[in-house]
């Protein structure tokens, strides 16, 4: 049986002021219900991706910003970085990690630049929507075999 994740739910303090964060990143506007005033999704999609967000009022009991590790995955980390930059958000330095292909927790670990081999999969930038739920940029050129 298949299994598709489709879905992100994000917490957020000001569903408006998300909701023009995620446009202004060029991510598609999908949805906007609202069913009274204790109600109101609200559901974005990155370009070219299968999986989408959704924020809102009366969805979430989580705090607003605890969630981390929302990976978009780029083919050209520093084109990315720069457009991000381009739409006013504050993003890291592109970077690898001091271990190998993955990233260590929080900032731990970081050494800047790209992989020095460019290896797909271990290169790295971040950066947060206004409420700080953190989002991490992964370029990936070549995927595993079977992905």
């Amino acid at each position: 049986m298949d299994m598709k994740l489709e879905v992100v739910v994000l917490p957020v303090s000001d569903v408006d002021r998300a909701k023009e964060f995620y446009v202004a990143l060029g991510w598609r506007l999908d949805a906007d219900f609202v069913n009274g005033d204790d109600f109101r999704v609200v559901q974005l999609t990155p370009p070219g991706s299968p999986c989408s967000i959704i924020f809102g009022t009366g969805i979430n009991t989580a705090t607003p910003g605890s969630v981390e590790g929302l990976y978009l995955i780029v083919t050209d980390i520093e084109g990315a970085r720069a457009e991000l930059v381009s739409h006013g958000v504050e993003v890291s330095e592109v970077f690898h990690d001091v271990g190998g292909v993955f990233h260590h927790a929080g900032t731990t670990g970081r050494v800047p630049g790209p992989d020095p081999q460019r290896r797909s999969y271990a290169s790295f930038a971040s950066f947060s929507d206004p409420d700080a739920n953190g989002w991490i940029l992964q370029e990936i050129t070549t995927r595993l075999p079977g992905r």
